[in-house]
């Protein structure tokens, strides 16, 4: 399908694995130019080589988004590359769990800070060039109570940012929205570790969803790329939930 994304410019943020590499080749197989970021340089680096095999423009360095200075580099950096820039996703995550200070400390600068600095270093290049959209990547915690205390939080809080922020540059024709996946499976990531570590939380989560499976990455990101494209352009402070219907 073409959504529209060809030339165009797009910035991935925590995109070297996961939800936000899959989101990263969907835009460059909609023929978009892609800049990624994560803290890791390897896997960084074979993301960044899939998505050049693809055609796609990339830019990619590390960092820490955590890092005002860091982060902004990243981005300054994507926008010498790119040109324009037609669509941000907010994805990465400290994945902040325990109820403690280090649990609250990495969700509240990863996955709150970083998506509200990235939105307003973003948000006046897409007003400069028409417009843009900007998707934050929540989870199904910020919609309802869990145990893991922080992250919960703290995706509910990128939640309301995308409502707010929808409001705010409306006027813009910049559109904000978020994605709240639920349990999503991938090498290397946390369903990854709980099924071999705890395979009756995995086995008692899988069988708790209607489709008795666990989503991937993939579907994550085919939502992102339909949210950012024309093809919802009355769509906007909406969270589009991913998770085969787990919480119903």
């Amino acid at each position: 399908m073409d959504l529209g994304f060809t030339g165009k410019g797009v910035i991935v943020t925590g995109s070297s694995k996961g939800i936000g590499r899959s989101v990263a080749l969907a835009f460059a197989r909609e023929g978009a130019h892609v800049a990624i970021c994560a803290r890791g340089a390897e896997a960084l680096e074979r993301t960044a080589g899939e998505l050049s095999a693809l055609g796609a423009k990339v830019h990619s360095a590390t960092c820490d988004v955590s890092d005002k200075a860091s982060l902004e580099r990243f981005l300054d950096g994507a926008r010498d590359a790119l040109g324009r820039v037609h669509v941000l996703v907010n994805n990465a995550s400290g994945f902040g769990v325990m109820d403690n200070e280090q649990g609250w400390d990495q969700g509240f600068k990863v996955d709150m800070m970083a998506t509200v600095r990235a939105t307003w270093r973003v948000a006046p290049w897409m007003a400069e060039g028409g417009g843009g959209a900007i998707v934050n990547i929540s989870s199904i915690s910020g919609l309802e109570a869990g145990i893991t205390v922080p992250y919960g939080a703290v995706k509910a809080a990128v939640i309301s940012h995308a409502k707010s922020m929808a409001r705010t540059l409306a006027g813009k024709n910049i559109r904000v929205n978020a994605i709240a996946p639920g349990a999503i499976e991938f090498p290397g990531g946390s369903w990854a570790a709980i099924k071999s570590m705890n395979p009756k939380m995995y086995e008692a989560t899988m069988k708790g969803i209607p489709f008795k499976r666990l989503g991937t990455p993939e579907e994550v990101a085919n939502a992102v790329v339909f949210l950012a494209s024309d093809a919802a352009s009355w769509i906007t402070g909406h969270t589009l939930v991913v998770d085969g219907g787990q919480i119903l």
